[in-house]
């Protein structure tokens, strides 16, 4: 009686309560597991760059497997996420549970075959993610750590994306903000405290991984959440994972093509940046302005990735109010929910625009009080600020389709921002502006993602419109 009172209460909530309040309060938990998350992203930024250049670049190259790690678990928990969420709107539990289990399995086992592959080909992996001669070496003693730890972040992100998807967001939060609350302390004292460079970064963000996992798991494990899980609901049906996978393909493309443009933003700024050096400078100098800007565009990524996780998490905070009761056939708080995003995402977005493009060089330079870092970050973070308050719709369109099943829509729009117009933006503008053009690419992707996103939230409504009137 007590799992069926708890999966009655979620959906009463999730379908009856005014949407605003509903995604504020799904949001919240959110917004602040997130906001943590990179603040502990920032503070391994911060404390490695006090060791040097060379060193903070090593955080921008690492942060590239980050996103790949991040890419799969990810996928598997927006996928499993999405649609036990639409099964529990439409009341078919058993479903649910079977969605569930099989996404948390499956991500540990995945996790566990790309930490033992990483590790074999380790090197290679770091050499082609952008690092130059002088990074490489801090690369792989913080690379060490993070592959160790792989199958703790991709089970980790995919109970998180459960149990948002339930409505749970506050049990997310707690695994997310103990870790990462965990990281900001273990960082100081293992870098500097314990002399340990480097790696005591690594470390302190592997201690902080696996606490975050036993915690997420121990909700699914003592009952709290919506889903059951247990190895006797491990599909073995090759259907259940197709659909995981398909609908989290929007989640692959996102993540799998941020990773992507991260490798070419290092190599392209390392490339760049080192043609800066004056004619017939040493190779010690070239290589310094080289990891210059590798840093300075490493330091707008971490600091936009903090600025976006308010973003990020309204809409995440969305997902399941617009999964639940599209499940629900509940079509009008579909729309109204969507409208409520995009509208509050801007404001928020365009008041933090304002701050970065007064402020950009001055938090550049609390990262790393090195000239070339901070001429090279301070006008990348300039003029992505123009651009910010366009995430919400990019972020908004995209969430939207993805959780109302649009899976093929979804995943083109994923693709965009970081693939479709970042990539080939990134290659071809430096050719013409050098270092110019390395700054400018993401802004000029943003305002061309959020171009072409319009037209499909208009045409998703369309749709949406005429089953809304089928149905009364």
């Amino acid at each position: 009686m007590k799992e069926k009172i708890n999966r009655d209460s979620t959906y009463i909530q999730m379908t009856t309560m005014p949407v605003g309040t509903l995604i504020i309060k799904m949001a919240v938990p959110t917004i602040i597991s997130m906001m943590v998350t990179s603040l502990y992203n920032m503070a391994d930024t911060f404390f490695v760059s006090q060791l040097g250049t060379s060193a903070s670049g090593a955080v921008g190259i690492i942060f590239s497997l980050m996103a790949i790690i991040q890419a799969a678990g990810f996928t598997i928990g927006m996928g499993s996420g999405s649609i036990l969420s639409r099964k529990l709107g439409a009341k078919q539990n058993d479903e649910a549970d079977e969605y569930s289990s099989t996404g948390i399995i499956s991500a540990f086992i995945l996790g566990t075959v790309m930490a033992a592959a990483g590790t074999a080909f380790q090197d290679k992996i770091i050499t082609s993610l952008g690092a130059t001669p002088t990074i490489l070496p801090y690369a792989k003693d913080y690379a060490r750590y993070i592959l160790i730890g792989c199958p703790f972040m991709v089970t980790s992100f995919v109970m998180n994306n459960q149990l948002r998807f339930q409505g749970k967001a506050a049990f997310s939060m707690i695994g997310l903000t103990a870790g990462g609350i965990l990281n900001l302390v273990l960082d100081p004292l293992f870098i500097f405290v314990f002399d340990l460079g480097i790696s005591g970064a690594a470390i302190a963000t592997l201690i902080s991984q696996i606490v975050s996992f036993s915690i997420l798991l121990s909700w699914f494990i003592r009952k709290k959440s919506s889903t059951l899980l247990s190895f006797r609901r491990l599909s073995r049906k090759a259907a259940v994972y197709a659909d995981i996978i398909r609908m989290g393909l929007p989640s692959l493309f996102r993540q799998g093509m941020a990773s992507i443009a991260a490798i070419l933003l290092n190599v392209a700024a390392a490339k760049y940046g080192a043609l800066l050096a004056p004619a017939g400078a040493s190779d010690a100098v070239v290589s310094g302005f080289a990891d210059a800007a590798v840093a300075g565009m490493s330091i707008t990524s971490r600091v936009y990735m903090f600025l976006m996780s308010v973003s990020i998490g309204l809409g995440q905070g969305f997902q399941p109010v617009s999964a639940m009761n599209y499940g629900a056939k509940k079509y009008t708080r579909v729309r109204q929910s969507y409208i409520f995003l995009v509208k509050v995402t801007a404001a928020i977005m365009a008041a933090f625009a304002v701050l970065v493009l007064i402020f950009a060089p001055e938090i550049v330079k609390s990262f790393r009080d090195d000239p070339a870092v901070i001429a090279t970050g301070s006008f990348a973070m300039r003029f992505q600020a123009v651009f910010l308050p366009l995430q919400s719709v990019i972020f908004g369109t995209n969430m939207l389709l993805q959780t109302t099943g649009q899976a093929k829509s979804a995943t083109f729009l994923s693709s965009l921002r970081q693939g479709i117009y970042f990539m080939p933006l990134i290659i071809i503008l430096p050719l013409f502006i050098g270092m110019r053009g390395v700054q400018i690419s993401q802004g000029i992707a943003d305002c061309l993602a959020a171009m072409t996103s319009i037209p499909f939230a208009v045409a998703f409504f369309r749709r949406l419109g005429k089953m809304n009137a089928e149905e009364e």
